[in-house]
Order: structure tokens, then C-alpha cells, then sequence
């Protein structure tokens, strides 16, 4: 017995001295929770809307007011004709726009009922369909207060159209979700453990002493699975197309940049792990659990970053993924080009030459 609570006890002991399994048995179970709980949501908080009011009188503006001051809607701003929504959505950040038709005052005097139409940006169905039912239910409140004590009531009628997805279609979300998935955990986990192999087979010797400069060890790292991730990606969007019948409106030809541009990105920040990591164990772990609830809660795929709390959407602008989903969504969803993808994929490149160097800067470390 006196060996066996000793045993226990040295076991507690290794536990406790290393901090990685006291990181595992702790830090990651906290982590969750609180990702779980401040991301997982099915509201929508402080969503950009824009606003097209062909009428400009005092009762567009108080339905203006009333929707600005809800918790739910931002109005990020006013546009002057049908010809600006196009080109508003292309740009990402407006979510809707409430469209008041002219005379909207004097409709509700003279005729009892005015119109007013709500445009979505449907590449997420789920949020779309929140923003339009949250809309209609806060101008359905304007209703009830304004016809409170009135003989003839007014009628405000609201009519809503999906942009880019108007079947509301989930797969057209979860294709570039799943994908962006895909090849950011496989090309992830495939690099994290190139360079602890080496260490674990005990011929990381040979690197150490061979002539390449740290530079070219991590590009040769990095080069054979650039090709087997691009198989990859062209399976998911051929099964995409031709299986799940998810449009490519716009350039293929900028879709695979686009995609050999993220991949590179995945595979140096596997690399990066797999400096940083002793073991094989370690480093796939570290690229699972470290990578996989961040891509998929950060990332925009399900939840609208939107509705985070502040501290996570600062959280998600260093989630590779969030910026390739936006880049699939408006390419093969919206059709639009480089002129409106520049950021995220400036962001992207940078992101890679950010790895590939803290790659190169712990492999020296190694060396020394």
C-alpha cells in the first residue's frame, strides 16, 4: 500500500512539474468554457446597417432613431440611390439596408400605409434572417406606439430580399467555413510535426550540421505540402460546384491565389509550432486544441463576430481563417475581385512572412 501511494504521489509530482499538463488540465478547460460562452450565440448585437431614405421627413427619422438606439443595429451609414447597395455589400461590413420609400409620411396620412423594404447580405442565412425578424419586430413596435389612441390605425408594410443568397441555402455558409476548416487544421497539424519528428528520430543532427542556412530548411519544410494542400482545396471546390451546386461568381483563377495564398500561411504557422514544440505530442496537440476552437468560434463560420464581446472580436482579427472566409464569401458568393480583398489579402501575406520569420528565429535558438 505504502508503495503504491508513493507511486501516486510521483505521479502527482510529474503532473504538477510540468506546466504544459497543468496548461492542458486547466487553462483549456476555462478556455472553452469561456469561448463557449461569450461566442456561441444565436442574437446579433451592434450589426452595421445602412439606410436609403428616398422620403427625409419626421416619421423616417424617428424610425431612423429608433433603430440606431437599439442594442442590435449600428446605422454606419446613409446612401443616396438604389445604385450604392451593390457596391456597399461588396464591401463587407454593412450587414443590411432599410430602404424608405418617398412620401412616407404623407402615405401614412393620407393612404393609412407606407412601405418599407429591408435588403439583406444573405452569405450568412442565419444572420440575415436575425437582422430581418429583429427589423420588422422593432418598426412593428414603432406601429404600436404610433397608432396607440387612433381610430385609424397606420400600416407600415415591410418587405424583405436577400442579397447573393436568396433561398437562404446553409450550405452556401458552410462550404467556405468547412474548407477554410479543412486546410487550416490539415496543412496545420502536417508542418507541426515536420521539424519535431526530426527531433524525436534523432536526426535532427543532420540539419544542425548540414550547410543550408535556417532559412532553406524551413522552405523545404514547408514546400511538399504545399502541394499535397492544394489537391486539397481543388477536391473541396470541384465537390463544392458540382456537388453542393455553391456558385463561383467571381475570378477562379484569383480563387486559387487566394487559397495557395492561405495554405502558405496554414503551413508556416505549422512550422511555427512545430519550433516551439519538443514532441510530436505536444505539437499536435497544440495545433488541434489550440487551433481548432478558434477557427471554428472565431472565425465568423457559425457565430457573427459582430455579436462578440469587444475583447474576442479583437481576438478573431489574429484567426487566419476569419480573413480567408471573407475572401471565399465574396468571391464565390458576391463575384467580387481584388480591388474589394486587398486588406484580407494583405493581412494573409503578412501573417505568413510573420510566421515564416518567428519560424526562422526559433530554429536559430535550436541551433545555437
Amino acid at each position: 500500500m505504502k508503495r503504491f501511494i508513493g507511486f501516486v504521489k510521483k505521479e502527482f509530482y510529474h503532473i504538477f512539474r510540468d506546466k504544459r499538463s497543468i496548461f492542458i488540465l486547466f487553462g483549456m478547460p476555462i478556455a472553452q468554457i469561456m469561448l463557449f460562452g461569450f461566442a456561441i450565440t444565436n442574437e446579433i448585437n451592434n450589426v452595421d446597417i445602412a439606410v436609403l431614405d428616398k422620403s427625409n421627413d419626421a416619421e423616417t427619422k424617428l424610425i431612423i432613431n429608433k433603430i440606431n438606439a437599439s442594442k442590435y443595429f449600428n446605422i454606419e451609414k446613409e446612401i443616396r440611390n438604389e445604385n450604392q447597395i451593390e457596391s456597399v455589400f461588396k464591401k463587407g461590413k454593412v450587414k443590411a439596408i432599410l430602404i424608405f420609400e418617398p412620401d412616407f409620411a404623407k402615405n401614412l396620412q393620407v393612404q393609412k400605409k407606407a412601405n418599407v423594404q429591408i435588403i439583406s447580405d444573405a452569405t450568412e442565412p442565419n444572420t440575415a434572417n436575425t437582422i430581418t425578424n429583429y427589423t420588422q419586430s422593432i418598426i412593428q413596435q414603432y406601429q404600436q406606439e404610433r397608432n396607440n389612441g387612433i381610430e385609424n390605425p397606420y400600416q407600415i408594410q415591410v418587405q424583405s430580399q436577400m442579397y447573393y443568397n436568396p433561398e437562404l441555402k446553409s450550405v452556401f455558409n458552410f462550404v467556405p467555413g468547412v474548407m477554410t476548416i479543412i486546410l487550416m487544421l490539415v496543412s496545420a497539424m502536417m508542418t507541426s510535426i515536420s521539424i519535431t519528428r526530426e527531433k524525436e528520430l534523432g536526426t535532427m543532427e543532420i540539419l544542425l550540421v548540414s550547410p543550408l542556412k535556417p532559412f532553406l530548411v524551413i522552405i523545404g519544410k514547408v514546400f511538399p505540402y504545399i502541394f499535397l494542400s492544394i489537391i486539397n482545396a481543388i477536391i473541396i471546390i470541384v465537390l463544392s460546384i458540382f456537388i453542393f451546386n455553391v456558385p463561383v461568381e467571381g475570378s477562379l483563377a484569383l480563387l486559387g491565389m487566394e487559397s495557395i495564398l492561405f495554405i502558405i500561411t496554414s503551413l508556416t504557422l505549422g512550422v511555427f509550432i512545430s519550433t516551439i514544440s519538443e514532441t510530436q505530442q505536444t505539437a499536435l496537440m497544440i495545433s488541434l486544441m489550440g487551433l481548432m476552437l478558434p477557427v471554428i468560434l472565431l472565425s465568423g463560420f457559425i457565430f457573427p463576430i459582430a455579436s462578440m464581446p469587444l475583447p474576442l472580436q479583437y481576438i478573431s482579427n489574429i484567426i487566419p481563417a476569419k480573413w480567408f472566409i471573407l475572401i471565399l464569401k465574396g468571391i464565390m458568393l458576391k463575384g467580387v475581385g481584388i480591388a474589394h480583398l486587398w486588406k484580407e489579402t494583405g493581412i494573409l501575406i503578412l501573417m505568413a512572412l510573420v510566421f515564416t520569420g518567428l519560424s526562422i528565429k526559433n530554429y536559430k535558438i535550436r541551433l545555437e
